[in-house]
This record gives structure tokens, C-alpha cells and sequence, in this order.
């Protein structure tokens, strides 16, 4: 974890961080912050799978309406684990009414019922 490294200055009313400082947005508060997460009616989540068996913990989000974004590069590798993790997700995604794509090398996602992902990669024209 990174500690702060700067002095947080007061400016006509607003918080600056002097040069080579870091801000942790973890702890950070915002007004109206808990009201609006009260509210909620899922989260996004973040796994790592480690192994094939880590799988069976992270399902529990999706069965409870999370969206769950899936490491799997420690696995990736494992032509049996990855087959075997592809048809379990498939199966949560039926279950659940939701979805299920990789949308990175590295990178699943699966989805509560009502979350569909779209497969086209948006690219913005600049």
C-alpha cells in the first residue's frame, strides 16, 4: 500500500497534493455516498482465481446479483482448469438468467439476470 507522501495544501477552499504525493480515493468520503450505496441493488466485484476450486466461493456473487469481473491469469494456462471454469460459468449464467463473456485476455465477466454484455468493442472516433 502506498503512503502519502506530500503535504494536502489548502487553496481558496480546495485540497491540492504538492508534487510526488499520492491520494488514497479508498479512503475517501463523498457526500451523499452512503445513501446512494443504500440503495443498491448489486455491486461489482472483483475475484482472482487462483485455482479451479476458488471458483465455487466467487459464484456465490453472482447467484446474489453481483456483477463479477474474474482474474483467471493464474489459471490461464491450464487448458483443463480454463474448459472446465468456461462450463461451470455458463452454468451460473443459465441459472442465474444472466450472462457470461471474456472481455480480455485474462478478463471474465458474469452477469445478473437483466445485465446483458454487449460483444462489440466500442471505439470511439477522436
Amino acid at each position: 500500500m502506498m503512503k502519502k507522501s506530500g503535504i494536502l495544501r489548502r487553496h481558496h477552499g480546495t485540497e491540492t497534493l504538492e508534487e510526488g504525493s499520492f491520494l488514497d480515493l479508498g479512503a475517501m468520503q463523498f457526500e451523499d455516498e452512503a445513501g446512494a450505496l443504500a440503495g443498491a441493488r448489486g455491486a461489482v466485484r472483483l475475484a482472482e482465481i487462483i485455482r479451479f476450486e476458488d471458483l465455487h466461493e466467487v459464484s456465490k456473487f453472482a447467484y446474489s446479483g453481483d456483477v463479477v469481473l474474474l482474474d483467471v491469469t493464474s489459471i490461464s494456462n491450464d487448458q483443463v482448469a480454463m474448459k472446465r471454469m468456461s462450463i461451470d460459468l455458463k452454468n451460473i449464467a443459465k441459472d442465474t438468467g444472466g450472462d457470461v463473456a471474456g472481455i480480455a485476455k485474462n478478463l471474465v465477466c458474469i452477469t445478473p439476470a437483466g445485465i446483458r454484455i454487449d460483444r462489440q468493442k466500442y471505439r470511439p472516433s477522436f
